[in-house]
This record gives C-alpha cells, sequence and structure tokens, in this order.
C-alpha cells in the first residue's frame, strides 16, 4: 500500500476521534462543557466556548470530507497500469481456457488441412 495513503488514513482516524470528542462535549440544551461556564461569564464564556466547539466540529468535520478525497487519488499512485474492477474481471475471463475446448480429433483434421 502507498505510505502517503497509509498517512491519510491515520489522520483520518485521528480526526475521527477528536471529532467524536468534541461532539460529546456539546449538549443541544444548553449543557455539556458550555454550562461549566454560566457562573462566570468571563472572556471564554459560554457563548464563545459554544461558538469555538461549533467552528471545531465543522473544521474536523471539513477535514475529514478533504483527506477522504485526497486519499481516493493516492490509492492507486497515478500508476497508468492500474485497472479498475470492471477491466481487472475482463482481463480475468479472456485469460481462461474456453470452457468447451477443441476436441482432439478436429486439431488433428485442422493440422491435416494446413
Amino acid at each position: 500500500m502507498n505510505t502517503l495513503f497509509t498517512v491519510i488514513a491515520i489522520l483520518v482516524l485521528i480526526a475521527a476521534i477528536l471529532l467524536t470528542i468534541v461532539v460529546l462535549l456539546q449538549n443541544g440544551k444548553g449543557g455539556g462543557l458550555a454550562s461549566n461556564f454560566v457562573a462566570g461569564n468571563q472572556t471564554f464564556g459560554v457563548r464563545q466556548t459554544a461558538d469555538l466547539l461549533e467552528k471545531i466540529t465543522w473544521g474536523l468535520a471539513a477535514f475529514i470530507l478533504i483527506l477522504s478525497i485526497v486519499s481516493n487519488f493516492t490509492i492507486n499512485g497515478g500508476s497508468k497500469n492500474a485497472l479498475d474492477v470492471t477491466d481487472q474481471i475482463q482481463a480475468e475471463q479472456t485469460e481462461q481456457a474456453p470452457a468447451f475446448p477443441v476436441a482432439p480429433v478436429e486439431a488433428a483434421q485442422q493440422e491435416d488441412a494446413e
């Protein structure tokens, strides 16, 4: 497998774990991490925390999407000899022996005719 593809796959895995953690920190009903700052609404208060978590969520989701698209181009490594699945199936079918080979008697007759 391509080294670049492996690195991208690891980055997507890390981003997915981080995205899961950030989503679990949020709470749609005003709780979550943002509720811990209700008493002291200071510089990094409730609204700023919710905005930051939302921006991180969208950023990680976009990061995963972009890496997924990039990984598609790195799978074959830009090889010109890479075949898609249908080309591979056709190549295998043409390489196989025919289902009904020529009988030995017919082969002998064909050689005599030549």
